[in-house]
């Protein structure tokens, strides 16, 4: 592609300069890393990163917000803000960590958060519970439930089963009286049938927000956040998060996109931090 608008640009002269310029990909093998390593005796070769600019004219949030992923994940600190290609960048998410999930540390977690992708025949439902730990950047994957072939009212008894627990009770100081807080459930907004049927069943589901763009910002959400999982009790949720992939060339490359398959648990627990992932939006 370089070669081919080189040789339509530089015709009809001799006195040109050729400024390339562009972010390193994160597979070392990608062609735009390969391609910067060819010998050539005329070109300079010079890379920057933010350090190199002036602070104020970035500011003191974007400062902050590279020291946060410094400490969470330095390995995507060091590609999106130093410009490193450091792996061969085919793991989407490469901050798992697997590991035994007690009953007794899922108790001190405080916020827990619940999503579903729709399925039935081909695709399955994918029922994710997860809890977020704002302080060490964490999220816990607690509870899942995959199954094909379930309708909107097998759907609705498996999540009140398994979100009973989290039911509370608060108290109204204004009419004085106390009331059950049901846990809300965040399911695809592109089921607005299947979302109305749940809430007729008592459950609280609300749609996602859905926008271009919209997963690959959930999935970058995700990628700067520790992933804990114990295996035992998100079995599927492992296996994908685990073993997804960007997609690449048919010469093997890696490519900045993602496949959608394999990927029922990863949007269910994109649905749960919804909110969180699109803080902004929602409060715009």
């Amino acid at each position: 592609m370089v070669r081919n608008v080189l040789q339509s640009v530089v015709r009809g002269g001799n006195d040109f300069r050729i400024f390339e310029s562009f972010n390193p990909p994160l597979s070392l093998n990608n062609w735009a890393n390969k391609y910067v390593t060819i010998p050539d005796d005329r070109a300079l070769l010079f890379r920057t990163n933010y350090t190199m600019i002036p602070p104020e004219w970035l500011g003191e949030a974007f400062t902050l917000e590279a020291e946060r992923l410094q400490a969470v994940n330095e390995r995507a600190y060091l590609h999106e803000y130093m410009g490193e290609p450091v792996g061969s960048g085919g793991e989407v998410f490469p901050t798992i960590q697997a590991r035994e999930i007690t009953d007794d540390e899922i108790d001190t977690l405080q916020y827990h958060y619940f999503g579903i992708d729709f399925g039935f025949s081909v695709d399955p439902t994918a029922f994710v519970h997860v809890a977020f730990d704002s302080k060490r950047q964490t999220v816990y994957f607690i509870d899942e439930y995959v199954k094909r072939g379930m309708s909107n009212t097998d759907i609705a008894d498996m999540a009140k089963e398994r979100m009973k627990k989290f039911i509370h009770t608060d108290f109204s100081p204004l009419f004085g009286y106390t009331y059950n807080v049901t846990p809300t459930l965040v399911a695809d907004a592109a089921e607005p049938k299947s979302i109305t049927d749940l809430c007729r069943q008592g459950l609280k589901v609300i749609p996602c927000k859905k926008y271009p763009g919209s997963v690959i910002y959930g999935i970058k959400w995700l990628q700067s956040k520790i992933l804990v999982f114990d295996p035992k009790r998100t079995p599927k949720c492992y296996e994908e998060f685990s073993q997804y992939e960007y997609l690449t060339t048919k010469d093997g490359e890696f490519l900045a996109d993602v496949p959608d398959k394999n990927n029922h648990c990863i949007d269910g627990c994109r649905y749960a931090l919804d909110r969180l992932i699109n803080s902004a939006k929602y409060s715009a």
